[in-house]
């Protein structure tokens, strides 16, 4: 075959290999629920609603349901995209809530995160037990690093969780700050952190998952339902985030995507939800 005859092939081959990656992406596309912006509360109870990133599955349902707790650097629609969309994929609807904009606030990282954001993932629950396409029995919550700790104290036993009128059924937390934390949760949970993080220590959430806290206020090991611990080798503190592709220094911690801890953190995920809250 001629040179010229080779090339035209060879660009011929890489066009409709372009083609057939830009059509497949399309199709992802048009198959993954799209997001839509929902208040959770009236302006009666606060200057302006509590508001979310929803997305639901085509159908009637009853769907199964996550809710998304963002970190203390905020990026509720970054986080909706980032794991929101990809939970969506999997037939459930999610909901990432958007603990910053409402209140005018941009980062909580050095100053710590007003006391009221505690009460956002039930906030999110109480709204979302009254929609028709939402199965109550079947809802839980997600978070990443602050938004974690909130995840983990919405179903640790103690007062948030015994007076909510509504329950989560399994929560899952991302690099969370153990320490503090008392580890007897009221539902099956899952906590994903990496080896070297410096921030969020993993040495402490192994201290609490095994009953020991440095605090003094563990509890008996035993105690509450187990907490599934995935500690990930290699991996830092937003080992998901493929942002930080490059790594970066915040606040004196180490950030750093880590592709491997990623791709095992997504199938941990997926099996959890499918064990604990199912899905049609």
């Amino acid at each position: 075959m001629a040179l010229g005859a080779e090339r035209s092939v060879m660009y011929l081959v890489k066009a409709i290999a372009f083609i057939a990656a830009l059509l497949a992406g399309c199709v992802r596309a048009l198959a993954e629920p799209s997001a839509r912006v929902v208040d959770f509360e009236t302006p009666l109870s606060r200057p302006q609603p509590l508001q979310g990133y929803l997305r639901q599955p085509a159908g009637a349902g009853p769907w199964p349901v996550v809710v998304l707790l963002h970190g203390c650097g905020g990026g509720a629609e970054e986080l909706d995209r980032r794991w929101g969309q990809r939970i969506a994929g999997w037939g459930y609807v999610s909901l990432t809530v958007d603990s910053f904009g409402p209140r005018g606030l941009k980062n909580t990282c050095g100053n710590g995160a007003p006391v009221d954001l505690a009460f956002d993932a039930y906030r999110a629950l109480g709204y979302l037990v009254q929609q028709p396409y939402v199965d109550p029995a079947r809802i839980a919550v997600l978070g990443f690093s602050q938004g974690a700790g909130q995840a983990l104290s919405s179903v640790e036993r103690g007062v948030l969780e015994l007076l909510a009128p509504n329950k989560f059924r399994a929560a899952i937390g991302f690099y969370p700050y153990c320490l503090g934390l008392n580890g007897t949760m009221t539902v099956p949970t899952l906590i994903l952190i990496g080896e070297l993080d410096d921030w969020s220590p993993a040495t402490e959430c192994r201290n609490m998952v095994e009953g020991r806290d440095d605090w003094g206020i563990s509890r008996h090991q035993g105690q509450g339902v187990p907490i599934k611990l995935i500690v990930y080798p290699g991996a830092y503190h937003a080992f998901d985030r493929q942002g930080l592709a490059a790594p970066v220094q915040y606040l004196g911690h180490h950030l750093e995507f880590n592709p491997a801890a990623t791709e095992q953190s997504i199938g941990a995920v997926q099996d959890f939800l499918k064990a604990t809250i199912g899905r049609n």
